[in-house]
């Protein structure tokens, strides 16, 4: 099959094997919803199962530690039941409260803009409830009667109305025991299935997905039983009926992202208004639900929950839509731990990488590809933007290498492939340019926001000697690219002690021995930098080591990682001192070799006085 098909085929084959997974688990969710529930419970059920079975052994176990949650999940769903029960039965008894507000409510409104708005919407009904009808031609009412079709989905109502929940209950209880139970059987098998050539990966995605899981739950009922205790105490402090009732379904609601919270503090504010007489204690309840809201999200969720999933927040939002659509209700509850899931999955499974990059917490690009494509979309103040928040987090000298020089690198690599031209090259270098200028300014004004008082005590300390500056020359192999390298070097550079001289135009290779010559520059830097290839630097630095073997030549083949050069060999053998990856690479060579220089021209200085003399 030719290589052109396999490539158009595939994507659709991936396209159509995902429709059908969508498929399977719309139409499968009365099995499939009750096998997740089982799969998280398990996932939580875990960890206190393997302590227990160390001293009581598995059976036990497992066995005491189910009887004793479903226990207690049961007692409280009786519990809040009852509650509901009591609360509905209570509720005729707000009458007179509601009718008050009623009252007060039209008071407020009466000769206002609110009467005058439901004067007019009255007025535009009766026009259309009335129409002019022909005699003879008045409308007869129209019945429709739906029948209920039986489906795979409505497995659970065989049963009947009573039984269907409980049937379900039970079956995820009996899953739970077993899984727990077989727990390394299960995970035996399913490894099984995918094959042992794969049996690091899936290792590590059923470790990761359960740390993930557990982790996440653990967080989030810490989070929700604050949340519920502080809800609970507020309320019974301002009189609110059922203070217990509303913490424990605040603390459950909160299970379900983005509308729990909205559902968790509906009923306090429906029950407030409808038993509380006046106005200041249901506005008190607001008050209360608001602040407690505010610290939960603000303080509670940041410290204690956040990166626990590893799931964006966008990606999150659109996979709680997506299962809701799926599974309903259970999909709502089970929309965080799932896609958790679907995370590690992406992130493990080869083929599936798109999942994890669409969806995890992570940064989509690294920095210095971040920087790149905003400087290919013209966009200097956001590539400045990424300069400052890397300043602010580490060293000025490390800008250069982790998202500058990069960015040349990427420029000329992809002007060779042809994805970009020669314009729009020389546009990226340029506002390199620039940038690179604002950042010393940049690294001023984060030192002088972290510590103002640094000039302060620099001035008070003693000034050190003045050293002796040592020359030396610089060399841009390839054009406007290596010399803006070379400008960041020099700003690495201590400009008192070092001055890096940068040969103007591009001479060729015997123009630059004449050069070194007139100077009498005794150390030369060559910036060339990859992806192009150093033949051109080769051949110079062996024409310069035969021509002046006496001077020491540095070749920067500054580039990242997966650009840099595999081999530096042939450019050491042609006569290079050192060949260096990394701007920083290169300074610390230069310090050296210019402290040697700066020795040599201190030690002959003294000689030549005393001739003199």
């Amino acid at each position: 099959m030719p290589d052109g098909f396999d490539r158009v085929l595939v994507p659709w084959l991936r396209f159509a094997g995902c429709v059908l997974v969508v498929a399977v688990l719309y139409w499968a969710q009365a099995v499939l919803v009750p096998v997740a529930l089982a799969l998280l419970i398990t996932f939580v059920l875990t960890p206190p199962v393997i302590f227990l079975q160390r001293w009581i052994g598995r059976v036990p176990a497992v066995l005491v530690v189910a009887v004793l949650v479903f226990t207690l999940l049961g007692l409280a769903s009786w519990g809040v039941a009852t509650q509901m029960s009591n609360l509905a039965n209570d509720l005729p008894l707000y009458r007179a409260t509601i009718q008050e507000k009623i009252a007060d409510i039209r008071k407020a409104s009466r000769g206002g803009s609110v009467e005058q708005v439901e004067q007019t919407v009255k007025e535009i009904q009766k026009q259309i409830e009335s129409p002019e009808t022909p005699a003879g031609n008045a409308s007869q009412p129209v019945i429709v009667q739906s029948q209920r079709v039986m489906s795979l989905t409505d497995f659970p109502s065989w049963l009947g109305p009573a039984l269907g929940p409980l049937s379900t209950a039970a079956f995820v209880i009996a899953l739970v025991i077993f899984m727990l139970l077989e727990r390394e059987e299960l995970r035996g098998r399913i490894i099984g299935l995918i094959g042992h050539g794969h049996m690091a990966t899936t290792t590590r995605a059923f470790d990761e997905a359960g740390s993930r899981v557990s982790r996440q739950l653990l967080m989030q009922t810490l989070v929700n039983m604050i949340y519920g205790v502080q809800i609970g105490l507020g309320l019974w402090w301002i009189g609110t009926p059922y203070p217990l009732l509303w913490a424990a379904l605040g603390a459950a609601l909160r299970f379900i992202p983005y509308l729990g919270p909205i559902a968790a503090a509906a009923g306090p504010i429906l029950i407030s208004f409808a038993a509380l007489p006046g106005w200041t204690r249901p506005l008190s309840v607001i008050g209360l639900l608001v602040t407690v809201e505010i610290i939960t999200n603000l303080v509670l969720e940041t410290v204690l929950y956040a990166g626990a999933a590893g799931v964006s927040q966008v990606a999150l939002l659109v996979a709680v839509a997506t299962w809701t659509w799926l599974w309903g209700s259970m999909g709502l509850l089970l929309a965080t731990p799932l896609t958790v899931c679907v995370v590690v999955l992406g992130k493990h499974v080869p083929g599936f990488e798109f999942l994890s990059t669409l969806m995890a917490d992570s940064p989509a690009l690294a920095p210095d590809v971040s920087y790149y494509q905003r400087l290919l979309a013209r966009d200097q103040s956001e590539a400045a933007e990424i300069v400052r928040h890397h300043l602010s987090s580490q060293p000025m000298e490390t800008v250069y290498d982790a998202l500058m020089l990069p960015t040349l690198n990427y420029a000329e690599r992809d002007r060779a492939v042809g994805r970009l031209s020669e314009q729009e090259e020389q546009e990226v270098v340029e506002q390199t340019r620039e940038l690179l200028s604002d950042v010393p300014a940049f690294r001023h004004a984060l030192e002088s926001t972290a510590s103002p008082d640094l000039d302060t005590e620099e001035s008070m300390s003693e000034p050190e000697p003045p050293l002796v500056p040592v020359d030396i020359l610089a060399y841009p192999a390839n054009g406007q690219a290596d010399a803006i390298a070379l400008e960041m070097l020099a700003q690495l550079l201590d400009a008192d002690a070092i001055r890096l001289d940068v040969t103007p135009g591009r001479p060729l290779a015997s123009e630059v021995i004449d050069l070194v010559r007139m100077r009498g520059a005794r150390l030369l830097c060559i910036a060339d930098l990859p992806p192009s290839p150093p033949s051109k630097t080769r051949y110079l630095v062996r024409k310069l080591h035969d021509a002046l073997p006496e001077v020491r030549i540095l070749v920067g083949r500054w580039a990242p990682a997966e650009l840099a050069d595999e081999d530096r060999a042939s450019l050491v053998d042609a006569g290079a001192h050192h060949v260096a990856a990394t701007l920083i690479e290169t300074r610390d060579q230069l310090r050296s070799l210019a402290g040697h220089e700066r020795q040599r021209i201190e030690s002959s200085t003294p000689r030549e006085t005393t001739v003199a003399g």
